[in-house]
């Protein structure tokens, strides 16, 4: 557990430092098993520990005395929604934020929106308290289907099979959701039509995948 607690320490400093988060906001988690591992509350990237990481039962509570995120109920959510799930990221990126608090998911403007799943964006959770079951419950019912959603005047949450995919994707929703911003300050973005989204789609089956050769005739 001591290599995932590392790497929980390396993806939270990762993000601060990329400026997805600042302070205390944002945590990260892995899945161990039946349990999750956890950023603490009130951390941050300057005085984060991996020894301060917490483990708890996905089905929580925290034992007594540990002091977990207080989002512990929206990662272990994200978990039991979905079970290609391994490591959770949440934090309060600009653009993502700001989306949010539109209360406005991320339409298709871009192929590269195809890349979370879906048909129709990334979706936007209802707003609920946060540190609450409320809010787990709202991306229990949000987010599967896809690896990222965004949450209603708070942030965004996405999720990876690794924590190098887990901050991928969050900089990724990241840059997506401020060059949308800016092309609707500029304007109305263009979305792509399900034909579009359909044929982006059969293309991310293949994408980074080594083009057949084809067979010798003779």
């Amino acid at each position: 557990m001591s290599g995932a607690a590392e790497t929980l320490l390396w993806l939270y400093r990762e993000l601060a430092r990329r400026g997805l988060n600042h302070g205390s906001s944002g945590n990260v988690s892995c899945r161990q098993g039946d349990a999750l591992l956890i950023t603490p509350t009130g951390a941050t990237a300057e005085s984060l520990r991996a020894e301060q990481m917490v483990a708890l039962p996905l089905a929580g509570p925290p034992a007594p005395g540990s002091a977990p995120s207080s989002e512990w109920p929206m990662h272990a959510a994200v978990y039991a929604a979905c079970p290609r799930a391994e490591w959770v990221v949440h934090c309060h990126a600009d653009a993502c934020t700001a989306l949010a608090c539109l209360n406005e998911g991320l339409p298709v403007f871009h192929y590269a929106v195809v890349g979370f799943g879906g048909s129709a964006g990334v979706p936007c959770a209802p707003y609920a308290t946060f540190g609450t079951p409320a809010l787990a419950a709202t991306v229990t019912q949000t987010i599967p289907g896809h690896t990222a959603c965004l949450l209603a005047n708070h942030g965004m949450i996405c999720h990876g099979r690794d924590a190098e995919s887990a901050l991928a994707t969050a900089i990724r929703l990241e840059t997506l959701a401020r060059q949308y911003l800016l092309a609707r300050a500029a304007g109305t973005p263009r979305l792509l039509s399900a034909e579009e989204v359909e044929q982006a789609r059969q293309r991310y089956r293949t994408y980074g995948r080594p083009t057949p050769q084809a067979e010798d005739p003779a």
